[in-house]
C-alpha cells in the first residue's frame, strides 16, 4: 500500500537522504526521531525520493567504508534487477493509502534486496572495464601438438596460461589429449563455479543433489567417461590423464608448469553466480564468461583468498560424501582398469579426509560483505575498455 505522506515526513526523509549523501550511518527510524529535516535537491518532485532498498545500501556501505560521492549517487539513483519487489517506501512518512505495497523499515529488509541492487551496480563496472589485456608471444613453430580438457575450471586456465607463452592447445594426427584431474569433490566443485560464472546454474547443493539422485557425476567431472570418449576418437594411446600439475611442464613442453586458476571462496562464486542474470542483459554470454572468469575471478580470489585462510572454500555437504566417494573409486578403478597413461597418484582422485571441505557453503551475509567491497574498491584497472556487448 501507497503512502499518503505528510510533509514534515517528506523533509525528514530528505533530511535523511543528505545525511547518507554526506557518509551518515544513522538508520532512518533513528533519524526520524533525532534527524534534521532537509529539502529535495533542486527540480526533484516527491516521488523522486529513492527507495529504501538504495537507501539503505548506501547506509552500510558507509559503514564499512567510504563509498564517496560518486558511488553514493549511483547507489540512490540505482534499480533493482530481477523478480524482487520494487522500490520501497519507507515507513512513517504518513498514512498508508490502501494500495501497493506497504512501507518498511529499511533496515529490516533481507541482505537478498539490498544485494540485488548491489549487483546491478557491479555488473555496470565490471562491463565497463572490459576484460584484461594479455600479452601473448607468436606461436612457436616446434611447439608439440595437445588437446586440453578434464576439470574445466583448470583446464580453462591451463589453455589461457600456454597460448600466452606461444604454445597454444590445437589438432594434430601426432597429438595427445590431456585430461585435467584432481579428487572429485573440487572437480565437482569446478564445474559449477564454472557454470556459475557462464551460463548460469542452480544452487550449489541443490547442483550436488541432482546429480546424486542421477547416481552420476556431471560430464565435466568425470574423466573417465573424458578419456573413454576420446580413447574412441584418437585412441587410448594418446590420452593422456594428469592428476598432478607438476607433470605439465613435461607434456606440454615447458620450463615450468602453468599458472593455477583463481581458487574462489564459496561466497565468491556464489557472487558470481548472482552476477550472471543481470551481466546477461549487459554482455554477449560468451564476454559475460570471460568477464567473469579473468576479471571479477581474480578480483575476488585476492579479496577473499582461500589459500591464505580467508574465505571459506565451496566444499560438499556431508550427507553427499558417501556418494562422492563411490563415484570417486568407480573413477580411480576405471582408469586404470582400461589402462590409460596416468601422470599422478591415481589415489588423488579420492576426496580429502572427511571434515576439510565438508558442509562448506555460501551464505548470503558473506556473498553480501564481498559484494560491498567490491563496491568500495571500484571498477577494475586495465581491462579493454567499453561495453562487451557492442
Amino acid at each position: 500500500m501507497s503512502t499518503v505522506r505528510d510533509d514534515h515526513g517528506l523533509r525528514l526523509a530528505w533530511g535523511w537522504v543528505a545525511h547518507l549523501r554526506a557518509g551518515g550511518t544513522t538508520p532512518w527510524l533513528a533519524w526520524r526521531e533525532t534527524g534534521a529535516p532537509g529539502e529535495p535537491p533542486v527540480r526533484a518532485a516527491a516521488h523522486a525520493l529513492p527507495g529504501a532498498q538504495q537507501l539503505e545500501l548506501l547506509r552500510v556501505l558507509n559503514q564499512r567504508g567510504t563509498p564517496g560521492p560518486v558511488l553514493a549517487g549511483r547507489v540512490l539513483e540505482a534499480s533493482a534487477p530481477g523478480r524482487g519487489r520494487p522500490d520501497l517506501e519507507l515507513v512513517g512518512l504518513g498514512e498508508p493509502s490502501g494500495f501497493g505495497l506497504p512501507p518498511v523499515d529499511p533496515a529490516s529488509l533481507p541482505r537478498t534486496e539490498l544485494l540485488r541492487i548491489a549487483t546491478s551496480l557491479l555488473a555496470d563496472d565490471i562491463v565497463a572495464a572490459g576484460v584484461p589485456d594479455e600479452r601473448r608471444r607468436f606461436r612457436r613453430p616446434w611447439r608439440r601438438r595437445y588437446r586440453i580438457v578434464g576439470d574445466p575450471w583448470v583446464a580453462a586456465a591451463v589453455r589461457d596460461d600456454l597460448a600466452r607463452r606461444g604454445r597454444p592447445e590445437g589438432d594434430h594426427p601426432a597429438g595427445v589429449t590431456l585430461v585435467l584431474g584432481g579428487d572429485v569433490a573440487t572437480m565437482l566443485a569446478d564445474v559449477w563455479v564454472t557454470r556459475a560464472c557462464s551460463d548460469g546454474v542452480e544452487e550449489w547443493e541443490d547442483f550436488v543433489q541432482a546429480f546424486r539422485r542421477r547416481r552420476h557425476l556431471p560430464p565435466r567431472a568425470d574423466l573417465l567417461g573424458q578419456a573413454r570418449w576420446w580413447a574412441e576418437r584418437i585412441g587410448a594411446e594418446r590420452v593422456r590423464v594428469v592428476l598432478d600439475p607438476a607433470q605439465l611442464p613435461r607434456l606440454t613442453g615447458l620450463r615450468r608448469k602453468p599458472a593455477a586458476p583463481p581458487r574462489l571462496s564459496a561466497d565468491a562464486a556464489e557472487l558470481c553466480r548472482r552476477l550472471v542474470p543481470v551481466l546477461g542483459v549487459l554482455a554477449l554470454p560468451h564476454q559475460r564468461a570471460e568477464l567473469l572468469r579473468r576479471q571479477v575471478a581474480p578480483r575476488l580470489a585476492a579479496l577473499d583468498p582461500v589459500d591464505r585462510g580467508g574465505g571459506r572454500p565451496l566444499g560438499v555437504p556431508e550427507r553427499f560424501w558417501p556418494w562422492l566417494e563411490r563415484m570417486a573409486v568407480r573413477q580411480r578403478d576405471g582408469l586404470l582398469g582400461d589402462g590409460y597413461a596416468v601422470h599422478g597418484d591415481p589415489g588423488l582422485l579420492l576426496p580429502p579426509p572427511a571434515g576439510t571441505l565438508l558442509g562448506t557453503v555460501p551464505s548470503i551475509d558473506g556473498v553480501f560483505e564481498l559484494a560491498l567491497r567490491l563496491l568500495i574498491e571500484g571498477p577494475a584497472r586495465g581491462g579493454s575498455r567499453g561495453r562487451s556487448g557492442q
